[in-house]
């Protein structure tokens, strides 16, 4: 059976309300991180980790092309209302972060929907942010563990953030978001 080349409402609907909450969470994550940047840096990879939500719950609930990519944007644009001084950085992001990982389920054909693909996409963003984080934060001033620190938090902020994006996309299939027949 073929696909339809446009989104359905129901799609469209289900990207909308999974990044609106997604982008509250972005938005809040932008209000901490200067108060986690002053009091415990090494975490800040952990912070930004939250922004691979939208795309993860998108995918693992609609298994289907180019909802990442618009589940980030529509977080992002939610996200900079609640927090505008990163706008700039939250859309930038959304299009790195949802990028990345349609060009992991697009390497599949998108018809790889088990965890370990969305783990893949995970740990390659860990490696995005922290080589930019490295750079961004001058950890090199850091005493070596915390360098250490640093970009292993950074690495993994992303893999424990899908794996909360995993189960919460599982329990909103559960729940009957989409058809369950539909893969």
């Amino acid at each position: 059976m073929a696909r339809s080349a446009v989104m359905s409402t129901r799609v469209l609907l289900t990207c909308a309300a999974i990044g609106v909450v997604t982008g509250l969470l972005g938005g809040i994550a932008g209000w901490i991180t200067p108060g986690v940047l002053l009091v415990a840096p090494i975490a800040y990879g952990f912070v930004l980790g939250v922004h691979v939500l939208p795309g993860i719950v998108a995918q693992e609930v609609l298994r289907l092309p180019w909802v990442a990519l618009l589940t980030h944007v529509l977080a992002a644009l939610v996200a900079s209302a609640t927090s505008p001084q990163w706008t700039l950085r939250y859309l930038g992001t959304a299009i790195l972060f949802g990028g990345i990982q349609e060009l992991i389920a697009a390497l599949t054909r998108y018809r790889a929907w088990q965890a370990w693909r969305f783990f893949v996409s995970a740990v390659v963003i860990g490696v995005v942010i922290a080589v930019a984080v490295a750079f961004a934060a001058h950890i090199a001033t850091y005493e070596p563990w915390a360098q250490i620190a640093y970009l292993v938090l950074s690495v993994l902020a992303p893999v424990v953030w899908t794996a909360i994006g995993l189960w919460v996309g599982t329990g909103l299939r559960r729940a009957g978001v989409v058809r369950t027949g539909r893969r």
